[in-house]
């Protein structure tokens, strides 16, 4: 689980906002505020992250971010995406410009999640799939593989394939601390899914996988370890 705080002036982007956390199993919100001067410090030490919006009454939102000596991560909800620049030279997170769907919100909170577990040097037993409009929580143990499909990639499960707007190369990223590896531009393998090597391919289950020829000699020597 990972703590939020909202730092937003409108109401109807708080009710959006608040709506998107309660579909979002592993987020928790800790307050909603219109102004940073308002921000319990109790809170705020608490909070592994803070949606603001960058046009607050009383202090800017990237002034008060600026004010905070250990600041929590940031993801900015604005309506003007001319201030991208100068947000993300302060290290944001994301920048989510107004209106922005269940499923962008989604992809920035799990920017946020990838980071605080890596702070905190966890390894999460389960992922949050969204597709379709649906949230899937997928055991890690339970997957067979990764397939990269254009701007998607398959996750594939022993019970079923959950496609996702997402890259492999960010799959790397989250599974770093897992026993998975790369063996192709397209694939992505749980090693312990592995039943046989012969030539350039893997077998999982019924799954016939090519090996890359720039993976093939990391994936020996990860086996051979």
């Amino acid at each position: 689980m990972i703590n939020c705080i909202i730092l937003e002036d409108e109401y109807s982007a708080q009710e959006v906002l608040k709506t998107y956390i309660d579909k979002t199993p592993f987020v928790n919100c800790l307050g909603i505020y219109e102004s940073g001067l308002d921000i319990k410090l109790k809170e705020l030490e608490a909070a592994d992250f803070l949606f603001l919006d960058i046009q607050l009454p009383e202090l800017n939102g990237l002034s008060f971010l600026r004010t905070l000596v250990n600041p929590p991560h940031v993801i900015i909800t604005t309506a003007f995406p001319d201030y991208a620049v100068e947000a993300f030279e302060e290290a944001v997170v994301d920048y989510l410009v107004k209106p922005f769907s269940h499923e962008r919100f989604f992809k920035a909170v799990n920017r946020v999640q990838d980071k605080v577990n890596s702070t905190r040097q966890e390894s999460p037993k389960h992922f949050f799939l969204y597709t379709d409009k649906t949230i899937y929580k997928v055991n890690v143990n339970t997957i067979l593989f990764f397939k990269a499909e254009v701007d998607y990639v398959n996750v594939i499960t022993k019970d079923k394939d959950i496609l996702v707007l997402d890259s492999l190369r960010n799959w790397e990223d989250k599974l770093i601390h897992h026993n998975f590896i790369r063996i192709h531009r397209s694939y992505i393998i749980n090693l312990d899914k592995i039943e046989k090597l012969s030539g350039n391919q893997v077998f999982i289950g019924y799954h016939k996988l090519p090996i890359g020829k720039t993976y093939k000699d990391g994936l020996l020597k990860y086996i051979r370890q």
